[in-house]
């Protein structure tokens, strides 16, 4: 008798492009067909609930994701006074690396504005589309925080109030970045504390953020479904104009992506680490696959550990510490996408952001690195975040959540290339390399 081999299942991504393009080639046929506007609203309307529930799958866990996220990050660092140099030289790479990705990202998108390359009669579907949120845009724009205001909300007074209106334009206050803060703070002060007195609240938060990502594999789950109906609810809309786009908004992402990766990572292990760029891709492309395939930065640190302490020969002290917060706070990839995704829905929206609305998209997105969870459809609640928080309607996240999950490979690759970088960039501090 023949055995019969079981067919391997569709991987997710291939299932969301497949919903990506039945989607297009469905609201084509609809916009392009003989039905009644009236009718085609209705039926627009209805199949709209299920890209709409997939949305909201995913923004209703931000707070809680954020939070433990943080915290956990926090957790897996240990005794912050006993970390001394290693932790203080983490965050300083960490920082000024995730500046650098955030700005190239930004200088290529405002340089080339693709977001602006869609005809004004699209616009006007889409704006038309979003009414209400666009009429809030125009009401809203006197009411932006000036860069001090920003800065001084940062610290909140009554955190919860801050988590319970982060998606509110009123009351005025730091919102989601208040959050994070009083998330730090928190997180500092409990791995300070005894064990004995901390232990039960930190396998409570590592409880509650692995129910985050129960939630959000369920949101993956729906996300093909969500994506055909978001695009079919697009392309019967504006019909192919966007779609062409969409493309560009792709291949400027990807390029963005390549510099950093290329340009940036290499320019650091040459001139910093006196490291050979070359040979030091060739060491990591198990992880950089492991990473595209998975699209998971936790998912890709076993290999991460392996490879850069056999091949790479880091010292295990130096690896342990630095991949494993890098896996959460070290994104250099998702940092950059965060901010041409919203700089791109900005111009598609005829938002112009003003100085300290672009310094806070810089921040933010810096922060966010910190708090976005290593998962596939980790960065979409961040961005839908500093979206409202600068008058882009959210739900301007349909135009590009059906190219998220092959983007998110693409950057998840720079996010664990860039965990080994920093594990290189501080091996060589500790071995006292001059600039």
């Amino acid at each position: 008798m023949a055995q019969i081999v079981a067919k391997k299942p569709l991987a997710l991504h291939w299932k969301i492009l497949l919903g990506l393009i039945i989607g297009v080639f469905m609201g084509i046929i609809a916009q392009n067909s003989a039905i009644d506007s009236n009718v085609l609203q209705i039926i627009i309307s209805y199949v709209s609930i299920i890209g709409k529930w997939f949305l909201n799958l995913i923004m209703m866990i931000v707070i809680p994701l954020l939070f433990c996220a943080i915290i956990n990050g926090i957790q897996e660092v240990g005794d912050i006074s006993k970390l001394g140099k290693l932790g203080i030289r983490t965050l300083i790479y960490t920082l000024i690396v995730t500046s650098i990705s955030v700005f190239i990202g930004i200088a290529l998108f405002s340089t080339i504005q693709p977001g602006k390359m869609i005809s004004e009669q699209n616009k006007q579907n889409l704006l038309a589309q979003f009414k209400a949120k666009a009429e809030e845009i125009t009401d809203d724009m006197n009411k932006t925080q000036s860069l001090p205001e920003i800065a001084s909300s940062i610290i909140p007074q009554n955190p919860f109030k801050e988590m319970v209106f982060s998606f509110d334009k009123e009351p005025a206050g730091g919102k989601i970045i208040a959050v994070m803060f009083f998330a730090i703070m928190f997180g500092v002060g409990l791995v300070n504390m005894p064990n004995n007195k901390s232990k039960p609240l930190m396998d409570f938060f590592d409880s509650l953020f692995e129910v985050n990502m129960k939630i959000i594999s369920y949101a993956m789950k729906l996300a093909p479904f969500g994506v055909a109906a978001l695009m079919f609810k697009l392309t019967a809309t504006t019909g192919l104009s966007i779609i062409g786009v969409l493309l560009i908004f792709m291949m400027l992402t990807i390029l963005a992506l390549a510099l950093h990766l290329l340009g940036t990572y290499s320019l650091i292990l040459k001139f910093y680490c006196g490291q050979d760029p070359f040979k030091f891709f060739k060491d990591i492309k198990d992880v950089m696959i492991t990473a595209f395939s998975t699209s998971s930065s936790n998912a890709t640190l076993p290999t991460a550990l392996i490879v850069t302490q056999e091949k790479r020969r880091i010292p295990k002290h130096i690896s342990n510490f630095v991949l494993s917060i890098g896996s959460t706070a070290n994104q250099n990839g998702t940092a950059l996408y965060e901010g041409v995704t919203v700089l791109f829905l900005a111009q598609l929206f005829n938002v112009d952001l003003s100085i300290s609305q672009q310094i806070y998209v810089v921040v933010f997105c810096i922060m966010a690195g910190v708090g976005t969870a290593g998962v596939p459809g980790g960065s979409l609640p961040v961005i839908a975040i500093i979206l409202a928080s600068i008058g882009v309607p959210p739900e301007g996240l349909a135009i590009i959540v059906g190219v998220d999950r092959i983007l998110d490979m693409c950057r998840t690759v720079i996010n664990v290339s860039g965990d080994i970088v920093c594990a290189e960039v501080v091996h060589s501090w500790e071995l006292k390399k001059p600039l």
